[in-house]
């Protein structure tokens, strides 16, 4: 059950990191879109984007009239609007695991704020809410920036581009924030609001936690894939690895390949070693024989292969004599142990 649990949890964690990416078929729709598909465009994703309402939502989660609710939002709003734009035709990309886990941040933020961290923890007055709200807003912007530029903008008409994307921002955003100020509007009334109010923003502030370790594990894997090898489609890098690692210990008894294939020979066991006796390859193939053990039977004698195949022969035995040869015609891979 635990390991069904752990897999849920990671396809969810996979799909909240690329949720509100650019999709391959957004990227194939932008290449002939309208201004209107991109306003299309621009309202899907602010709609689809969880860390930016999630941010909304904390800011409007203690806000009761009307104009300051509008007097925030605006902020917001010209926030993201500046970089949006301007962050876009300058062509200034940041990665975006890596913005996404600012705006993570900015979640935790908020939420620390509304559970009132500044006056109990810090001792302090929380800093002007509104440049506070206008600052985020800019780091916004380069998120909504970054996903732009995913798809291909071209050349020809592309501030209308922009600015008809920032449109659909400014439109979803204005869909999802009626719907919160309808919910938020009616739960104050109930008596559940003020009991619930610190648990709800404890919520947001471990959401916003999670949303960050996300961002910056899929940041580790973007920035450092070879140290996620099992993500590669290529699995046998690992077993290449492998078998380099040892060779890297110790000589080998021979091995032979006709036309480049890469072997790989190495005996481990506990008895007397004979002493390495070769190796050999036709044409550029690499081999590598070793020897890792300090007392070893008799190594295996040789190895071939015609065509290409990758071949590894090793004795794990105290004793037992290995077989003489391992033959190949076909480009199979042969393995060969005695235990």
């Amino acid at each position: 059950m635990f390991k069904l649990l752990l897999v849920a949890a990671a396809a969810l964690a996979s799909a909240l990191a690329f949720g509100h990416g650019m999709s391959a078929e957004d990227q194939a729709r932008a290449l002939n879109a309208s201004y209107f598909e991109f306003v299309e465009l621009g309202a899907i994703h602010m709609i689809t984007g969880y860390d930016h309402l999630l941010f909304l939502f904390g800011v409007m989660f203690f806000l009761t009239r009307f104009t300051e609710i509008v007097k925030f939002i605006t902020a917001f709003t010209i926030g993201h609007s500046i970089t949006l734009v301007f962050a876009t035709l300058a062509g200034i990309k940041i990665n975006y695991f890596l913005i996404d886990a600012v705006i993570a941040l900015t979640v935790c933020y908020k939420a620390f704020d509304n559970l009132g961290g500044f006056k109990r923890y810090l001792k302090t007055q929380p800093p002007s809410l509104l440049w506070m709200v206008f600052g985020f807003g800019l780091i916004h912007g380069f998120g909504l920036s970054t996903r732009l530029q995913q798809l291909p903008l071209g050349e020809e008409g592309l501030v209308g581009k922009i600015l008809s994307f920032n449109v659909g921002v400014e439109l979803g955003q204005i869909a999802a924030l009626a719907i919160m100020l309808v919910v938020l509007t009616a739960w104050r009334k109930r008596e559940s609001f003020s009991r619930f109010a610190v648990m709800s923003n404890m919520g947001l502030m471990v959401v916003g936690l999670f949303l960050l370790a996300l961002q910056l594990h899929g940041y580790l894997h973007s920035k450092y894939p070879d140290d996620f090898p099992l993500n590669k489609d290529d699995h046998s890098h690992v077993h290449e690895d492998m078998a380099m690692l040892d060779y890297s210990n110790g000589p080998a008894n021979s091995l032979h390949s006709d036309d480049g294939g890469v072997s790989y020979h190495s005996a481990h066991s506990s008895a007397t070693a004979e002493a390495p006796k070769g190796s050999h390859s036709d044409d550029g193939g690499a081999s590598y024989h070793g020897d890792h053990s300090p007392t070893t039977p008799k190594a295996p004698n040789g190895l071939h292969s015609d065509d290409g195949g990758v071949s590894y022969h090793g004795a794990h035995s105290p004793a037992a004599k290995t077989p003489k040869s391992l033959h190949s015609d076909d480009g199979g891979a042969s393995y060969h142990s005695a235990h």
